[in-house]
């Protein structure tokens, strides 16, 4: 990991997130726990009672539904550095360099710990591959996985500060991580009510009326509903044009990499809810 891995809380963009009731009840909770005028006290009452201090929260489901971003905005309101780790930089050709570089990602978290006034939250993005089931050795890639993966597990065991982990595929996930993160929130997409508020922040000047059928009619994640507003307006600059609901819509049916038509015809099975008519 190198500083640019270093997000400072005053370096984070405030954003005004929507979740589902149940996302939104979670991470009030963890919201209240990190409370800086709470938290040491809340570990220290942990360990006083004989249990781990540390905590780590598994973020995961559907993706562009703002895993990543809500704990970025955890940090900004708590005031946390993150060290936020890529696991391709771990990932090396040689099996000792990646064990190497994983315990090298812990002890460089604990420096920081002792170095910031408030515990900084250590995040594992997109970290599918890290938590995938262990394999059979066949080849040097599996033997580097599962060489990362004990050292994760084993670090995870004895953790004393705050770890976030996202990803987009907790059914895959090896079973020995599952009893190690206290928290697991599942991000599904967003309510009709929830979309219609996303898009009434990226588009204020539309009638709501308007954006309402949009959000009813196109059932997409938040991410994607932001992709769509760069989108507008980047054609806003380039053409000088103001967006329409035509092409509104169309760039919702462009957000869709797999349309119902060819879901149909090769045979798979799609849930309603990721319909886009």
């Amino acid at each position: 990991t190198t500083a640019n891995d270093l997000i400072q809380p005053d370096d984070i963009v405030p954003r005004e997130l929507f979740y589902n009731k149940g996302e939104a009840n979670q991470l009030k909770t963890l919201s209240d726990l990190l409370h800086p005028e709470k938290f040491t006290d809340i570990q220290a009452n942990l360990k006083k009672a004989g249990y781990k201090s540390g905590f780590c929260v598994l973020l995961h489901g559907t993706p562009g539904t703002g895993k990543t971003e809500s704990v970025l905005q955890l940090a900004k309101s708590t005031g946390r550095l993150v060290l936020k780790v890529d696991i391709a930089t771990i990932r090396d050709k040689f099996v000792g360099e990646t064990e190497k570089n994983m315990s090298q990602v812990f002890k460089r978290y604990k420096k920081l710990c002792k170095q910031s006034e408030q515990t900084p939250i250590l995040l594992f993005n997109e970290a599918d591959a890290l938590f995938n089931k262990r394999m059979a050795v066949k080849q040097s890639v599996d033997q580097m996985n599962n060489s990362m993966q004990n050292i994760l597990l084993e670090a995870l065991e004895n953790f004393e500060g705050i770890l976030f982990a996202t990803t987009n595929l907790a059914p895959n996930m090896d079973t020995a991580f599952e009893r190690r993160f206290l928290y697991k929130i599942k991000f599904t997409n967003p309510t009709d009510e929830a979309r219609c508020s996303i898009w009434q922040i990226h588009f204020p000047t539309l009638e709501s009326n308007i954006l309402e059928k949009i959000a009813s009619e196109f059932h997409l994640s938040g991410g994607q509903i932001e992709n769509i507003a760069r989108k507008a307006k980047l054609q806003s600059i380039l053409y000088n044009d103001s967006i329409t609901i035509d092409s509104l819509k169309q760039f919702c049916t462009e957000e869709s990499l797999v349309d119902e038509n060819e879901i149909k015809q090769i045979g798979f099975r799609r849930e309603k809810e990721f319909k886009v008519s």
